[in-house]
């Protein structure tokens, strides 16, 4: 059974975990027709690999260090920093630490772009 997400008006809590960050689970929060929040949580030395999405999204990091890794560079991010990434920006996730970070994408129809989201994904 999917787990709900947050509807219009709720209150969501994306307060750092602290000492349960190791035990929590990336999770969906909002998932509408135009956006999707996504609350992903990375142990230290994790990689999410190389995908794009077909328009800008942010990331956010909310605890720990992570780096967003492009072919234009590596942008090292800590709690509280947040970057926009072009529309169709290669990027992979490199967890430093354990950490959580906020996705924001934009949505088409309920996909994250006209070509369905994940793009072309590299392990």
């Amino acid at each position: 059974m999917a787990l709900p997400h947050a509807r219009h008006l709720d209150v969501i809590n994306v307060a750092p975990l602290g000492e349960k960050l190791a035990e929590s689970v990336s999770t969906s929060l909002i998932k509408t027709d135009r956006i999707q929040l996504l609350h992903m949580v990375l142990a230290a030395h994790q990689d999410q690999p190389q995908h794009h999405v077909d328009e800008e999204c942010t990331i956010h990091c909310l605890e720990g260090e992570v780096e967003v890794v492009m072919g234009s560079g590596v942008r090292r991010l800590g709690a509280g920093s947040v970057v926009v990434l072009p529309a169709g920006q290669q990027h992979g996730l490199r967890a430093r630490t354990n950490c959580a970070v906020l996705v924001t994408l934009l949505l088409h129809g309920g996909d994250a772009g006209d070509g369905g989201g994940s793009g072309s994904q590299r392990a």
